[in-house]
């Protein structure tokens, strides 16, 4: 992630663990509830990377509600923010925790749908002044299961609040086209388009499009390895941390994920 304008904006401390702690309880107590915890050698989120190329844990559980409701949480560590720091302007963060909910539907036998929202927060300490990154983005998708072995994807993304803390940016849009093969047993090809619209004076050079190819082999155990290539047309003068590497620039990465 770039640096970015900053202002003021709060962190709701205490709403947001409250939630967390009742998501946990809701896990423990229905049978719908599925999760997921990875080892990936480098958080890359819409082409960039979160972690400085470094490795990230991460893992999430979600309820599944029969009516198609659903809601969930999900975390990984993250550099992006801390490696914006200064002597003169110290940031402590490490970490990003989302909270989502929404509900799924269909409209017939291959076409399903997926309406919610999900809220990025960035827990931490910064300096005065700072623009949080702290997102709410809303979002509609629909998927098409073209065959049995072929899936396909597209879902857009609004943000309601600034985007990751671009400077008066409400209302940036990021769209996901995707495609999913079955090509063996257990064997699945992934590929992946977007596009990231930017609001706001100046923030339009900071607008990219990404892609992804990646393939994943799941077991029976629950676990599965995944590799992927990821790439984005960003600008790399934009596109770097303070250390000097190129935080949107063409990366594997390799993931491995156990299922519960």
């Amino acid at each position: 992630m770039p640096s970015r304008t900053r202002t003021t904006r709060s962190i709701r401390n205490t709403a947001m663990a409250s939630i967390l702690a009742s998501l946990a309880l809701a896990s423990n107590a229905h049978a719908g509830t599925t999760g997921s915890v990875s080892i990936t050698s480098d958080y890359i989120f819409r082409g960039t990377t979160q972690a400085n190329q470094g490795p990230a844990l991460q893992g999430g559980v979600e309820y599944a509600a029969d009516s198609g409701f659903y809601v969930g949480t999900w975390g990984s560590n993250v550099s992006w923010l801390s490696d914006l720091s200064s002597t003169a302007a110290p940031i402590s963060s490490s970490l990003e925790l989302d909270v989502y909910g929404g509900y799924r539907g269909k409209f017939n036998d291959t076409v399903s749908y997926d309406v919610g929202a999900l809220y990025y927060w960035y827990p931490g300490d910064f300096p005065s002044g700072f623009n949080s990154a702290d997102t709410l983005e809303v979002y509609a998708g629909i998927s098409v299961a073209a065959s049995e072995k072929i899936t396909l994807g597209a879902k857009y993304s609004v943000a309601t609040t600034d985007l990751f803390g671009y400077a008066d940016s409400s209302g940036s849009g990021y769209l996901d086209l995707s495609a999913n093969f079955v090509v063996a047993e257990g064997w699945t090809l992934g590929a992946h388009a977007g596009k990231q619209w930017i609001q706001g004076s100046g923030n339009g050079a900071f607008e990219y499009a990404d892609w992804k190819l990646g393939i994943t082999k799941g077991f029976d155990n629950g676990f599965s390895v995944g590799l992927a290539y990821t790439g984005t047309d960003a600008d790399d003068t934009l596109y770097v941390n303070p250390y000097g590497n190129k935080t949107a620039r063409d990366t594997v990465a390799l993931t491995v994920t156990k299922a519960f």
